[in-house]
């Protein structure tokens, strides 16, 4: 069997071809086309199959992580959309909540006011009321209003409608009657329905993420159904799987209908890979930071377990969103990032990106800006015969004159300006990490540093340093980890229900009745995936809070009949979770069930472990020496540092620092004072020293 994982970046769109039969691997990378990604992944598709000699027919699986949703999130780059609600309630994604994202800033960015997903104008509202606790029908839908409001976002050019009435997680008979009625009314135009994508209590929350699934429907619909055509005048057969945010991967159909699953979908990837490669070498307790060429995205895995985001932090460029996601951090650094001045004086690095056109100066794209790639020419830490395995050259002139020009500003000799280059951003990545680490309670000094990305292994030792992170794992192919963790997943659906339960007056039947439901929505799912029940494994969970709350927290429930033993063990993993999450617990105080959850997994052929070559040594494996720029006891130095090549490393022998070790996609930098060695899978495993 054959498959291809593709992942879509910023800068560069990369793939993987696995053969699971004979165990061999192939690495590919392409630049990324942004008018239209398909472009770049058929491009990558047909070149990677050409390097190998393996006709297209031949791959079966084709898995994918796109960045179509997010970008156009990101850019404000969506479809022009309508909604049909409740009469006095179409304001409800404008006000949003008390909870204002700086609660003492007058000044601040209201992502839903600054920039609705849906106009004003074209929020239309309707008679009709489903009302709590049971979801019983208190004033009838205005079915002539819904087809009047219809016709009018017709008329103003609306592309897609998200259709979003009160208590519709509780009753969806309204949503699902205006949705059919809309689509007579506008056909060819996406419609979705909050119940639908997202059957949660939260207002705000669940008609927020029905407008970004509306906002990005078009764009994501006409995507998929491009790749999948391109993929069949290929020649091809094989089944497309899409990367999802909850770590697992859909089927297009179900991306096409809930194009909200995929607004992290890469991010997703890279922290799946990076804990795919921790797996093989022991290691269950990672930090994933992977950096591209215009942003860093940071993982945790504790125990060999994913975090998942919680109610209260999963959003996408500041919009809320109600859907499983990784819990993956982003920051504006990468390769790309652009060195400057702000306004005040302050030397800054990022979040502004050269992108993948003009791209650093370095590229001799015409980039007049200095970036985190350049400065890292200037150090000696990249050379042109090294760069992409000498397929692409570097402009050292190119870099050289800009961190010159910013070095002139700064009133530094362009060393020192390019070093403060490397600092700032490695400062910025550390906080981020502290953030998601120190802050929650978690030493990262447990834990190993997985570098990946283009960019990760230049920058994964001095950041690891930062923190007082004892080793840093470089996976076999960094620049293409996120294309590799595709390889490693499943396909996998979650589904929840509200319940709005007392732990002091719990109604046993209504949980293992809807506990049941869900089962058997996710296997008839399944069933039109071409999978068998057999071959489904359920996980259930609840998000629960103590009565009184505002948010809860999420807690896994037995498999099997519920009874009133299996609730006491759910009680004491609630309370164990939240002295975990807080550091105290209530264990007198009554519980609320808010949600129950149910994720369906199918498994698929995965990635098959990696070894590293015998044979290889010291001396073969070393190219040349170059003067290279490190910060040793607070001053900046030049050393004679040793450049390697990857393949020809031995296998388990210690080698010290400085040293560079180059490959296609990416360059390892090791500083002084610390080694490495290359493990029998393939990773190398960088041991730092004690911080000077």
């Amino acid at each position: 069997m054959k498959m291809i994982g593709v992942d879509v970046g910023g800068t560069f769109t990369d793939l993987v071809l696995s053969d699971m039969t004979s165990g061999k691997l192939a690495i590919h990378k392409v630049s990324t086309t942004p008018d239209d990604p398909s472009r770049g992944v058929m491009q990558g598709i047909v070149e990677i199959c050409g390097q190998n000699a393996v006709a297209p027919s031949e791959i079966e699986y084709v898995l994918h992580g796109t960045t179509t949703a997010t970008n156009a999130v990101l850019e404000g780059k969506g479809a022009t959309c309508g909604m049909i609600t409740n009469d006095g309630f179409r304001d409800i994604i404008h006000i949003g909540r008390h909870q204002r994202p700086e609660h003492y800033s007058i000044q601040q960015d209201i992502p839903w006011q600054a920039r609705p997903l849906v106009q004003r104008r074209n929020r239309k509202t309707v008679p009709g009321r489903i009302v709590p606790p049971t979801g019983e029908e208190l004033v009838p839908l205005d079915e002539d209003a819904v087809r009047k409001a219809a016709r009018e976002l017709r008329a103003e050019g609306v592309e897609s409608v998200a259709v979003c009435f009160l208590f519709s997680f509780l009753n969806p008979a309204h949503e699902n009657r205006a949705r059919e009625i809309v689509a007579e009314e506008m056909p060819g135009a996406f419609v979705t329905t909050s119940s639908f994508i997202s059957p949660q209590f939260r207002e705000f929350e669940r008609f927020t993420t029905a407008a970004l699934t509306a906002f990005i429907g078009p764009k994501v619909d006409t995507y998929i159904e491009h790749l999948d055509s391109a993929l069949r005048n290929l020649g091809m057969s094989a089944e497309l799987r899409i990367m999802a945010s909850n770590g697992g991967v859909a089927t297009p159909k179900m991306v096409v209908e809930k194009p909200a699953l995929t607004l992290q979908s890469g991010l997703a990837a890279g922290v799946l890979g990076g804990g795919w490669i921790g797996e093989q070498d022991g290691r269950n307790r990672l930090i994933t930071l992977d950096i591209g060429g215009t942003s860093a995205d940071i993982g945790i895995i504790v125990d060999g377990k994913f975090t998942e985001t919680d109610a209260r932090s999963t959003s996408i460029a500041g919009f809320p969103l109600m859907m499983p996601m990784l819990d993956i951090h982003t920051i504006g650094a990468g390769g790309g990032s652009i060195a400057h001045q702000d306004r005040g004086g302050a030397f800054r690095v990022g979040p502004q990106s050269a992108g993948a056109q003009p791209g650093p100066a370095a590229y001799g794209r015409g980039g007049t800006d200095p970036t985190v790639t350049d400065a890292n020419v200037v150090l000696g830490r990249l050379a042109p015969q090294d760069f992409l395995g000498g397929e692409m050259g570097l402009d050292v002139a190119a870099s050289k004159a800009v961190v010159g020009a910013l070095a002139g500003q700064l009133n530094l000799p362009p060393e020192e300006a390019a070093e403060g280059v490397l600092t700032i951003l490695n400062a910025n990545m550390a906080n981020a990490i502290r953030s998601r680490t120190i802050q929650k309670g978690i030493d990262p000094r447990g834990f190993a540093l997985v570098a990946m990305g283009g960019a990760g292994p230049l920058h994964g030792a001095e950041v690891a340093r930062m923190l007082s992170i004892p080793e840093v794992l470089v996976p076999p192919y960094p620049g293409i980890t996120s294309a590799m963790g595709l390889l490693t997943t499943d396909l996998k659906y979650d589904l929840t229900r509200t319940q709005f339960q007392l732990s002091t007056a719990v109604d046993i039947g209504r949980i293992n009745a809807d506990l049941a439901a869900m089962e058997t929505a996710l296997t008839e799912q399944f069933a039109e995936d071409h999978i068998p029940p057999e071959e489904i494994a359920f996980t259930r969970m609840a998000d629960m809070r103590y009565q009184g709350q505002g948010y809860e927290l999420t807690v896994q429930i037995p498999a099997g009949e519920i009874d009133t033993a299996a609730l006491e063990t759910v009680w004491d993993s609630f309370h164990a979770a939240h002295a975990a999450e807080y550091g105290h617990a209530f264990t007198e105080n009554p519980i609320e069930i808010v949600n129950l959850r149910v994720v369906a997994r199918a498994q698929l052929p995965k990635l098959a472990p990696l070894s590293a070559a015998e044979g290889g040594s010291r001396e073969a494996a070393f190219e040349r020496s170059v003067d290279t720029m490190f910060r040793i006891d607070g001053t900046l130095q030049s050393f004679e540092t040793a450049v390697y090549r990857r393949a020809d490393l031995p296998v388990d022998e210690a080698i010290p620092g400085p040293a560079i070790v180059t490959q296609k996609d990416s360059t390892t930098v090791v500083p002084p004072d610390a080694t490495f060695r290359l493990l029998p899978s393939g990773s190398l495993l960088i041991t730092l020293g004690e911080p000077k």
